[in-house]
């Protein structure tokens, strides 16, 4: 791809760019929370959970789940509504493990949430590649042909190493299955990949880009390593600390992932929110736009874009 055919503002493909094209018109996301748990954490696989998971299981900006999906999504609506007063929404069931629950509860829920509004265009699934049961997958099939489906996979990394220490509790094998039962389905992918694991090098966590790129997944979610109170990882970190990516090695590794990533991926983040209460490093995490700002500069000093050194 050359950069005269990269026709968007920002030198990667960005997932607002995406969905204005697709539904011609800003679209947020709305973060819900259906009182799903885990199964690294309800004692089947283990109790801890991944070590970096927060007490929410990563939904920390998704609604309360004391609260019915009508009055989490009001709450969550309108405070979206003060940036985007016009925009189209997809409902995100964001925190734990989405699909982690009998066929039938995943029926009601699913299908509540795309009646909360007349202006939600679709539904987006966040859960791990072993909680996908043959009637799940069946059910997301016959739902993708209703509404626009994502379906959210926590990969982190491809090495088992760093997979063993995060307590990630399933392999690259069943991963892989799972990608392609979903896209044998015609159901769009979107990948997590954390950067800055334990131990892992600058060249580890381009492999993990690398292998992605085989697949013909949709995009692609990256998140910086942040250690949050409460968490196992915390505890790990305070008695065997570690070296926590700056800022500025960030930005190059992400740079290069970019660079080296199928063209045709979404970026659908470039970098991880955490609640500031709870953050414990790195702290220029919190500062988002900065990071996004270093990332785009370092991009276009370079004049590079995504998908320059693509080999497929």
């Amino acid at each position: 791809m050359k950069m005269s055919e990269f026709t968007y503002y920002k030198p990667y493909h960005t997932l607002n760019d995406f969905y204005l094209e697709k539904f011609n018109s800003k679209v947020f996301k709305v973060a819900l929370n259906g009182d799903f748990t885990c199964p690294n954490r309800d004692g089947v696989i283990s109790t801890d959970g991944c070590i970096f998971c927060s007490e929410k299981g990563s939904g920390d900006f998704a609604g309360d789940k004391t609260d019915s999906l009508e009055d989490q999504f009001k709450v969550i609506k309108a405070m979206m509504e003060h940036k985007w007063p016009n925009g189209k929404m997809i409902a995100f069931f964001q925190a734990n493990t989405n699909t982690y629950a009998p066929i039938e509860k995943l029926k009601y829920l699913y299908e509540k949430a795309l009646t909360l509004d007349q202006n939600i265009v679709g539904l987006s699934i966040a859960t791990r590649p072993d909680c996908i049961s043959s009637a799940t997958l069946e059910y997301l099939a016959e739902l993708n042909k209703r509404t626009f489906l994502t379906i959210e996979l926590g990969l982190q990394t491809i090495h088992e190493s760093t997979a063993k220490w995060m307590n990630r509790g399933y392999s690259l094998e069943i991963f892989e299955k799972t990608v392609k039962q979903l896209l044998s389905k015609n159901i769009r992918v979107v990948v997590h990949i954390i950067n800055g694991l334990k131990d892992e090098t600058k060249d580890m966590m381009l492999d993990t880009i690398r292998y992605l790129n085989q697949f013909g997944i949709h995009g692609i979610k990256i998140h910086m390593l942040n250690i949050l109170k409460n968490t196992p990882l915390e505890t790990d970190y305070q008695t065997n600390p570690f070296p926590i990516l700056t800022l500025e090695e960030y930005v190059d590794i992400v740079t290069t992932q970019i660079e080296i990533m199928s063209p045709h991926f979404i970026l659908e983040r470039l970098t991880g929110d955490a609640p500031k209460e709870l953050l414990i490093e790195p702290q220029w995490t919190l500062k988002k736009f900065v990071v996004t700002n270093e990332i785009d500069k370092t991009l276009r000093t370079k004049s590079t874009h995504q998908g320059i050194y693509y080999r497929p």
